[in-house]
């Protein structure tokens, strides 16, 4: 687990996305300072991190 760095805490399979998605981003990218805009809005993820917690136990 990474946390907020990388996708919401607990949140593995986003993390695993976020990090694969920027990694491909090196060799994919046109140009230096291309952006690339995740398909996944923060507040889309942080409502699944809600629910991975809820799932452990571990909500609020």
């Amino acid at each position: 687990m990474m946390g907020h760095h990388f996708g919401v805490p607990f949140h593995e399979e986003l993390q695993k996305r976020i990090i694969r998605t920027a990694l491909s981003r090196i060799t994919e990218a046109e140009k230096s300072g291309d952006i690339y805009l995740f398909p996944m809005t923060w507040a889309e993820a942080r409502l699944e991190g809600k629910e991975i917690e809820k799932k452990l136990g571990i909500a609020p």
